[in-house]
């Protein structure tokens, strides 16, 4: 399965998977709208590959075969003031 990815113009490390390049119909409008102008990345076969460095390659696959498209989203940041307290067993912000 060969795919086209772009990169938003308007949100970080969000790539958009689609199944032609440069053809977004399958693309919600008001995803297109929030994803901003598309950056073409590459051009990538899925059917060569096992895994994909960010994005669960088997999602990815059943995404494109189901809408046509697949967003790849940011993985979600640390709350590093949490992940401390929480090492601390100080959940309580009185503390």
């Amino acid at each position: 399965m060969l795919c086209a990815i772009y990169k938003s113009s308007k949100k970080q490390e969000t790539y958009l998977y689609v199944l032609k390049r440069d053809d977004f119909s399958a693309v919600p409008e008001a995803l297109l709208t929030t994803f901003g102008t598309p950056q073409f990345v590459t051009l990538l076969n899925l059917a060569n590959r096992a895994k994909l460095a960010l994005a669960d390659i088997e999602k990815v696959k059943a995404g494109m075969q189901q809408y046509g498209f697949y967003l790849q989203l940011p993985p979600p940041t640390e709350d590093l003031l949490k992940t401390h307290r929480a090492s601390n067993g100080s959940d309580d912000l009185t503390e």
